[in-house]
C-alpha cells in the first residue's frame, strides 16, 4: 500500500558566473585568474570547508548523509500524503476484517452445529481464488484501477451488511452462508490485486518495499485491534455488530480511493521480457494490454524464470516452513510439555518478530529473488534448530529471528512480484500468484499434518527445514552452472567466415 509524499525541496546554492578559466587546466587556470597567487594558496580549503571536514570526521551527518538516511528509512513511504490516507484506510479495513473473522467460525458452528461445515465455508470462499485468480488479474489489467478497487470494496461492504441483516433477523442458513462465501471469494479475486497494485502506484518504485513493509505492520496492528474489539462489540451489540463494522470499514476505504493521487511515472521501466521505453506510446500499451488474455498472462509468468523461482521458493516455504501455528503448537504442548499459555507466549514472540522484521524490511530499495532465497534458507536452518530445541526458553530465542527473517523475506518477495513485470501485466501476474498461493495454502496443512503423523512435531520441523534449505541450495547451484555455461558459450571464440567456408568445402 504505497503512498506518495513530496519531499522538502532544497534551495540550491547560487551557481558561479561562467569563467573562461573553467576550460583551462588547473595549474594554468591559477595563473590566468590570479597571477600573484601560488597554486598552493589557491588550492587551500576555506575555513568553512575545514570546519565541515572536522565535523565529518567526528561523525556529524552532512547533507548527503541526511538524504541517504531519509531514502533508507523504513517509513519513507509516509512522506506521500496519499500513502498516509491509504495506510489509515487499510488499518480501519484490517481491524474490521479481523472483527468479522473472529466471530465467523463461531457463527458457522452456531448456525450449522457442524465443524465440517466450517471447513466447507472456508473452501467455498477460497475456491474462486484457486480457479479464477488469473482471470481476476486480467480484469484488473483491463479496467481502471481506482474504479475497480472502489467498486470491489463497495461490493464487499454490501456482502458484510447483508450478512449482518440475516444474522440480526435469524435468517442465515448453510445455503446462504455458502452463497455469501462464494460471492466474497469471487470479488476478492479482483479486489486483491487491484488494491495491492493501487497502493504501489502511490509511491515511486524505490519506495515500494517501504510501502509493502508498512502494509505488514498495518495488517498486524489491525489484527490485534480487530480481535480485541470483536469481544467488546459482540458482548455489547451482538454478533451482527462485527459484520456491520466490517461493512463500514469497506465503505471507508471506497470513499478514500477516489482522492488518492498516483506517483509520477518512472523515466523508464526496466523489463527484460518486453521492450517498453519511456517514449513508448501510451495508446500502444493500452492496446497491447487489451489484446492480452488470461492464458497469455499465465504464459508470461511461466516464461519468467525469476517469477517461477520465486513461486517455488515461496510455495515450499509456505507448506513446510511457515505453518508454525500447527507445528509449534504440537511441539510446545507435546515434546516440551508446555501449556496453552506457553504456546500463547510463543505466538506473541512470533507476532513481535514479524512486526520487527517488517520495519527492517522497509529499508530495502531493490530486493531480488536471490535475497528471498537466502532469507528462506536462513529461516529453514533456524527452523531445524527449533526442531532440536530441548527447552521452551531456547525455542523462544529461536522463534524471534525466525519470524523476523520470514517477514523480511515476505516483503522482499512481494516487492519482486509487484515490480518485476511491466505495468500492463502486473494484474495478471498477481492473479496467477493468487491461484498458486491459494493452492499451496489449501494443500499445506494436510501435507504437514501427514508429515507430523509419521515424524512428530520435531521431525516435521527438521525434515521441512531440510527440504526447503535443500531446494534453495539446489536451485542456487543449478543457476550458477547455467550462468557458467552461458558465459563460456558467450566468450568462446567463433570461427571466421573464411574458416567456416573452408570447413564447408572440406565437408
Amino acid at each position: 500500500m504505497p503512498l506518495s509524499v513530496s519531499t522538502l525541496a532544497r534551495v540550491p546554492a547560487p551557481a558561479p558566473a561562467p569563467d573562461a578559466s573553467l576550460d583551462v587546466p588547473r595549474e594554468t587556470a591559477h595563473a590566468v585568474a590570479a597571477p600573484d597567487a601560488t597554486p598552493a594558496l589557491a588550492d587551500t580549503p576555506s575555513r568553512t570547508e575545514r570546519a565541515r571536514a572536522r565535523l565529518g570526521r567526528r561523525g556529524a551527518p552532512g547533507p548527503a548523509d541526511q538524504g541517504t538516511t531519509r531514502e533508507r528509512s523504513p517509513w519513507r513511504c509516509l512522506r506521500y500524503p496519499s500513502m498516509r490516507w491509504w495506510s489509515l484506510a487499510n488499518l480501519v479495513s484490517n481491524a474490521g476484517t479481523w472483527m468479522q473473522l473472529t466471530v465467523q467460525n463461531l457463527l458457522v458452528l452456531q448456525v450449522t452445529g457442524s465443524a465440517a461445515a466450517t471447513g466447507l465455508s472456508l473452501s467455498a470462499q477460497a475456491g474462486p481464488g484457486l480457479l479464477l485468480g488469473v482471470f481476476g488479474g486480467a480484469a484488473v489489467d483491463r479496467w481502471p484501477r481506482k474504479l475497480t478497487a472502489t467498486v470491489s470494496q463497495a461490493v464487499l461492504g454490501a456482502v458484510a451488511f447483508t450478512t449482518a441483516v440475516l444474522v440480526a433477523f435469524d435468517q442465515l442458513n448453510l445455503g446462504l452462508l455458502l452463497a455469501l462465501a462464494v460471492v466474497t471469494g469471487l470479488v476478492a479475486t479482483i479486489d486483491g490485486p487491484a488494491t495491492a497494485l493501487l497502493g504501489n502506484d502511490l509511491v515511486p518504485r524505490k519506495d515500494v518495499p517501504s510501502a509493502i513493509a508498512l502494509g505488514s505492520v498495518v495488517h498486524s496492528v489491525g489484527r490485534l485491534a480487530g480481535t480485541a474489539a470483536a469481544g467488546v462489540a459482540i458482548g455489547v451489540f451482538g454478533t451482527a455488530a462485527a459484520y456491520v463494522t466490517n461493512g463500514l470499514s469497506f465503505l471507508f476505504v471506497a470513499a478514500v480511493i477516489p482522492f488518492l493521487r498516483f506517483a509520477p511515472p518512472e523515466p523508464a521501466e526496466p523489463d527484460t521480457a518486453t521492450t517498453w521505453t519511456a517514449s513508448a506510446d501510451q495508446a500502444a500499451r493500452e492496446s497491447a494490454a487489451a489484446r492480452m488474455t488470461a492464458r497469455e498472462g499465465l504464459a508470461f509468468f511461466l516464461r519468467r524464470p525469476r517469477l517461477v523461482a520465486l513461486a517455488v521458493i515461496t510455495g515450499l516455504g509456505a507448506i513446510f516452513g511457515r505453518n508454525y501455528g500447527l507445528t509449534l503448537a504440537v511441539l510446545v504442548t507435546g515434546a516440551l510439555h508446555g501449556s496453552a499459555a506457553d504456546f500463547g507466549t510463543v505466538s506473541t514472540v512470533l507476532a513481535a518478530g514479524g512486526i520487527a522484521g517488517a520495519v527492517l524490511a522497509g529499508r530495502m530499495q531493490d530486493p531480488s529473488v536471490r535475497l528471498v532465497g537466502t532469507l528462506t534458507a536462513a529461516g529453514a536452518l533456524l527452523q531445524i534448530a527449533a526442531g532440536f530445541s530441548p527447552s521452551l526458553f531456547l525455542l523462544l530465542l529461536l522463534v524471534l529471528p525466525m519470524a523476523m527473517v520470514e517477514s523480511v523475506s515476505d516483503t522482499a518477495g512481494t516487492t519482486v512480484l509487484q515490480t518485476d513485470p511491466p505495468s500492463h501485466m502486473r494484474g495478471r501476474v498477481l492473479g496467477v500468484w493468487r491461484s498458486a498461493s491459494t493452492g499451496w495454502g489449501l494443500a499445506g496443512p494436510p501435507l504437514l499434518g501427514l508429515l507430523m503423523e509419521f515424524a512428530g512435531a520435531r521431525g516435521a520441523l527438521i525434515v521441512g527445514g531440510l527440504l526447503v534449505a535443500g531446494a534453495v541450495g539446489a536451485g542456487t547451484l543449478l543457476r550458477s552452472r547455467l550462468l557458467t555455461t552461458w558465459e563460456v558459450g558467450r566468450l568462446a571464440p567463433r570461427p571466421s567466415v573464411s574458416t567456416q567456408a573452408a570447413l564447408g568445402q572440406a565437408a
